[in-house]
């Protein structure tokens, strides 16, 4: 039926996507949710590109915010979906979109002003740019539409971020020449639904859904029916 590369955003993690990519692999799917976290976009994308290679075909690419960074960049991709990302052009970075909303950025502390933290994917950081977020406002800007406990277990989930990323520019822009569909999120309090409407603008296809920031963990379904429904619009076209 095809593969699928799913791409998280900052501070989160591959277990993130768990659900939909449960629910893509019980209907046959191959799945790969590579961890990022490398220290830099270039590095983030060069982990991504590696998965996208290692498929025999070209496959369905999902960047998940700051994700859309990382899969603009990425060659060989059948289709990228975007959802509430960000499309960046030539010479522009997330960071100089406006990065988050007022509310994310309250929830940003760094971490050497707070001592040590442990991060998800176990490693201690003290501090070296490094940022988390607090959960107690994490819950409410990323996870605010989602059922308690699973918005309970998703900010368990983050883990500590490097500094930069946010800031790196793709070396490429792969939605010029890939076919691409971008989600705007509507109930979004982490990334504007009005900048994610004006990136969406240069993606081939446009949808929106009555969410907040992360879908993937109130609403997985929805994920899996939209990757579903690429999957075999990709299927038809080859």
């Amino acid at each position: 039926m095809g593969g699928v590369v799913l791409v998280h955003g900052l501070y989160h993690q591959a277990g993130h996507f768990g659900a939909v990519a449960a629910g893509l692999r019980r209907v046959g799917v191959e799945v790969v949710v590579p961890e990022l976290h490398r220290g830099s976009l270039r590095e983030d994308t060069r982990v991504v590109q590696e998965a996208v290679d290692g498929f025999g075909v070209a496959p369905v690419v999902v960047g998940h915010s700051y994700g859309g960074s990382v899969i603009t960049g990425v060659r060989g991709a059948g289709h990228l979906v975007y959802l509430a990302a960000f499309v960046l052009d030539a010479g522009e970075s997330a960071a100089g979109w406006g990065g988050g909303s007022a509310a994310l950025r309250e929830a940003v502390v760094a971490v050497g002003e707070e001592g040590a933290t442990r991060g998800g994917g176990g490693a201690t950081n003290r501090g070296g740019g490094a940022t988390r977020l607090r959960p107690e406002l994490a819950a409410g800007v990323l996870y605010g539409d989602c059922p308690a406990p699973l918005a309970r277990r998703a900010v368990g989930l983050l883990r500590e971020q490097g500094p930069g990323c946010g800031r790196g520019v793709p070396e490429r822009q792969g939605w010029r020449t890939t076919p691409s569909t971008y989600v705007v999120c509507a109930r979004d309090r982490a990334i504007d639904p009005g900048v994610q409407r004006r990136m969406a603008a240069r993606c081939g296809e446009v949808r929106e859904w009555p969410t907040g920031h992360s879908p993937f963990v109130g609403r997985p379904e929805l994920v899996v029916g939209l990757v579903r429904e690429v999957l075999a619009g990709l299927g038809e076209r080859r």
